[in-house]
């Protein structure tokens, strides 16, 4: 057919993931500020009446989950910078399309991972 066209998601298709992914962008921010506030928060809620032995057992659990909490920040704020590049993408009009194979990304595939940036194909190639 000789169809000389570039391949790539219709606007309309875009236009879906882009919601999409603005509101995993929300979710993901909301996220993060409740991991920050948490590790903020010295966790000072009311123990002070419990036993001391108690008391020393929370304060081990609070240093576990405080480190935790960071690395969970952490792949929080990749996280919604993967999210808003996916954005710029859909901009650019070059959202789902592999950056190995250039053929799209499976749509169910976006759905679930919205930031991916490869085919299934191309993740199995660089096993």
């Amino acid at each position: 057919m000789g169809e000389d066209i570039k391949v790539r998601y219709s606007d309309k298709d875009l236009e879906e993931f882009r919601v999409l992914i603005e509101q995993k962008i929300e979710k993901a921010k909301n996220d993060l500020e409740l991991l920050r506030s948490a590790y903020m928060n010295d966790g000072n809620n009311g123990t002070d009446d419990t036993s001391p032995t108690f008391k020393a057992f929370e304060e081990g659990s609070e240093t576990m989950s405080k480190e935790a909490n960071t690395q969970l920040a952490i792949r929080q704020e990749k996280f919604i910078r993967d999210l808003k590049n996916a954005l710029l993408r859909i901009e650019n009009k070059t959202y789902g399309i592999c950056r190995v194979t250039g053929k799209l990304i499976n749509k169910e595939r976006l759905k679930l991972v919205p930031h991916a940036t490869l085919s299934i194909e191309a993740k199995n190639m660089q096993k």
